[in-house]
């Protein structure tokens, strides 16, 4: 599930084991608005929503997806996966992958992130009564942290390039369950991107098909996510086209952009510094380039300014972002105009940002002449 496909896989890239269906065998009223109700399904079963189409479901749900879809301005709307139970898209791969520990007899997972992953397999072990032990950064944000401790999980802060041999040390020698990649380029688990599937069905429930998606990308595994469910639902014959998907990566790194860029399946490149650590990846995946061919898109470099312009956007209609997570808007506001609809992914709260408790309001005497001049400095008539 974690270590690549055993036939295809070289020295130098690894290629995920796929999952596939008996869609022949697929009722596609499975997509209509009543389903759930008709199958005595609840809101609070989370993805299991959309069960035929997803691996076993054995871990209990959060509550994960039924994101809402809200329109920023008119053509333009944001899928904001900060709703979620530990407020990121990450809790939709969790469900299925703690899933596949619990069907695999093991006593934990483990995890190497820098974040977000963590804190999601932390909250999804915690539920199915399993331990979970997470690599993380150095300098992962200490809210980060306090998430990820606040669920039990065993936090270890090790240098980057160090949290995958010391996983494959944890699984030989502890037999834990591994729920993130284990090999050179990027494969992630076998079930991860099936959790993603979730969000294009739910944008298809909300909105139809929209001319374009755009992801923030790391690894790319979301952005195969997202393409494979719209890819799923034509295939099913439930629409007759894909959305052309677009990779949004920070300027900083961009490993999906430099292998379309040289034409191979996947890449490493050099990281720079950036705000955005969230999907400051080195190296990317195969999955993430055939999402950005198969569905004519393309990958968007970003730099710090201008997802800090998009999370400013973001927060100005009452949306709080992660700096990544506001990597979808700007990836359309570099784009300039385009005909719509077209959906941004905001993955994850801006609760989760490497700034946050840095910054505290200063005290104001509590005399109305001095807040009358807070109030006027601040635009306000008073």
């Amino acid at each position: 599930m974690t270590m690549g496909c055993p036939q295809t896989s070289t020295a130098t890239i690894s290629y995920p084991v796929e999952v596939d269906y008996a869609y022949d065998s697929v009722d596609i009223a499975l997509f209509d608005p009543g389903y759930a109700a008709a199958h005595a399904i609840s809101p609070s079963a989370g993805i299991e929503r959309w069960a035929p189409l997803l691996p076993p479901l054995n871990a209990p749900s959060l509550g994960e997806g039924g994101t809402p879809l809200i329109e920023l301005e008119p053509g333009v709307f944001i899928k904001d996966e900060s709703r979620n139970p530990t407020w990121s898209h990450k809790d939709r791969l969790n469900r299925c992958t703690t899933s596949a520990a619990l069907r695999a007899g093991a006593s934990g997972i483990v995890v190497a992130s820098s974040g977000n992953h963590g804190a999601a397999a932390a909250a999804y072990a915690a539920r199915a009564g399993l331990r979970c032990v997470v690599f993380t950064a150095e300098d992962t944000p200490p809210a980060v942290d306090a998430f990820m401790h606040a669920y039990g999980a065993v936090v270890l802060p090790v240098p980057v390039a160090d949290r995958w041999p010391l996983m494959h040390k944890v699984v030989e020698d502890c037999g834990l369950y591994p729920v993130s990649n284990l090999t050179t380029t990027h494969t992630g688990h076998a079930f991860g991107a099936e959790g993603y599937k979730t969000i294009a069905y739910e944008i298809h429930a909300d909105l139809g098909v929209p001319a374009a998606v755009f992801v923030p990308s790391g690894y790319g595994e979301l952005l195969y996510g997202v393409w494979k469910g719209f890819a799923e639902l034509r295939r099913l014959g439930v629409t007759g086209a894909v959305p052309r998907i677009f990779a949004c990566e920070p300027a900083a790194g961009g490993p999906l952009s430099a292998a379309v860029r040289e034409g191979v399946p996947a890449t490493e490149v050099a990281v720079g510094p950036t705000d955005a650590y969230g999907i400051d990846c080195s190296v990317g995946g195969y999955r993430g380039v055939v999402a950005l061919r198969e569905s004519g898109g393309r990958p968007l470099l970003l730099s710090d300014n201008e997802l800090h312009a998009a999370q400013r956007e973001l927060a100005s209609s009452g949306l709080w972002a992660e700096l990544s997570a506001a990597a979808g808007l700007a990836g359309l506001r570099q784009c300039g105009d385009m005909e719509g609809p077209v959906v941004c992914v905001s993955t994850s709260s801006g609760f989760k940002d490497v700034s946050v408790g840095l910054h505290t309001s200063e005290p104001v005497p509590p005399e109305w002449a001095e807040v009358r001049r807070r109030l006027r400095s601040a635009g306000i008539d008073a």
